[in-house]
């Protein structure tokens, strides 16, 4: 009998809307997530303090872990500390790194994560996986979906206005990520899943088109759902493809070659959308999305985030290192350094210096 359906691991619940971490309780009561209010609260030691003091009366099962930063033995320390606590769910109240470090334990320790996201600053907060530095660098580690998301617009509007606009980075960079998949599938037969390439593209078309900025709310929503349909496509695709493409191998060399100067994940991967979108001879598009990236005050040159010209032509050699076996529009090609450079040039000269 041919399988007619499938199952998608997706959130029980995502609360996106102003207000939404106040409800946090009674989400978690009525979605019988933690039923007995027994909660693992992972939390930064910055703005964390102040969402603590917020929630505590709320939340009066929970228990409160302080996460040091975004790497490896952050997480592994956070899983040990809550072993004994015979918790429901864990809890993970902060932005990507944090949310990060609390998949990772929770997975480790075998408990449901809810992500309560305070900034928009890239779309792992509701991926199947984690981001941790660790010894080599930087590494991905698969881990379950998060069983619920909820982003209060009010708490992510007191983030930096760098952090929220760098989503929006990540969410357009879709665009040419799925572009690239496709590419992979007509040259070297691999696989696309229409679903989660239509999540993915739907998601960055969204924020792309959307004539809002982050000061409306109408946007931020559009924002934040664009972020966690990605997320899921991800898990519909049981691979990052959907979201990752030259635009992340480009994000991941500067990350690898210059980690001390490195801007943010969103900003490198919008910027090395466009300019991917520029290699695979789609100018309009490319342009498009360079002049939406400035609107929105995101790099759409290498200048932009502190990078001569020459750091990103190495930038752009090095990306196809950074994930063996992906096949992109820079596999495709296989330019030259003095290709990538002519092909810069005349980046720049399109959407204007």
């Amino acid at each position: 009998m041919p399988v007619l359906t499938r199952l998608i691991p997706s959130p029980v619940v995502v609360d996106i809307r102003r207000g939404a971490i106040d409800d946090l309780g009674c989400v978690l009561a009525d979605e019988r997530i933690a039923a007995s209010g027994k909660l693992a609260v992972a939390i930064s030691g910055g703005s964390g303090a102040a969402l603590r003091e917020r929630l505590s009366p709320a939340l009066p099962g929970a228990s409160w872990y302080e996460v040091g930063g975004g790497t490896l033995d952050d997480a592994v320390q956070l899983a040990d500390a809550m072993k004994s606590g015979r918790y429901d769910a864990v809890v993970g109240l902060g932005g990507g790194k944090i949310i990060d470090c609390a998949k990772f334990a929770a997975a480790r320790v075998g408990l449901p994560l809810v992500a309560v996201a305070t900034n928009l600053s890239h779309d792992g907060l509701c991926s199947p996986v984690a981001t941790l530095d660790n010894d080599a660098g930087r590494g991905s580690y698969g881990v379950p979906n998060p069983i619920a998301v909820v982003i209060d617009l009010d708490v992510v509007r007191q983030a930096p206005p760098r952090f929220v606009r760098s989503g929006i980075g990540d969410a357009i960079s879709n665009i040419s990520a799925v572009a690239d998949w496709e590419l992979s599938h007509r040259v070297t037969g691999e696989k696309v899943d229409g679903l989660a390439a239509a999540m993915a593209r739907q998601a960055g078309e969204a924020v792309l088109r959307h004539p809002g900025d982050i000061d409306d709310d109408g946007f931020l929503t559009v924002l934040a759902e664009g972020l966690v349909l990605t997320g899921i496509s991800m898990s519909v695709a049981g691979d990052s493809r959907p979201a990752s493409g030259a635009c992340h191998e480009i994000n991941h060399a500067f990350d690898l070659l210059y980690p001390r100067r490195a801007a943010s994940h969103g900003e490198q991967c919008g910027l090395g959308a466009a300019f991917a979108m520029h290699l695979r001879g789609a100018a309009e598009d490319a342009g498009l999305m360079a002049q939406v990236l400035r609107r929105h005050g995101q790099p759409v040159l290498p200048q932009d985030i502190g990078f001569s010209v020459e750091e990103f032509v190495k930038a752009v050699e090095f990306a196809p290192q950074t994930r063996p076996g992906r096949y992109t529009i820079l596999e495709h090609l296989d330019l030259s350094t003095d290709q990538i450079r002519d092909a810069y040039a005349d980046y720049a000269k399109a959407i204007g210096s």
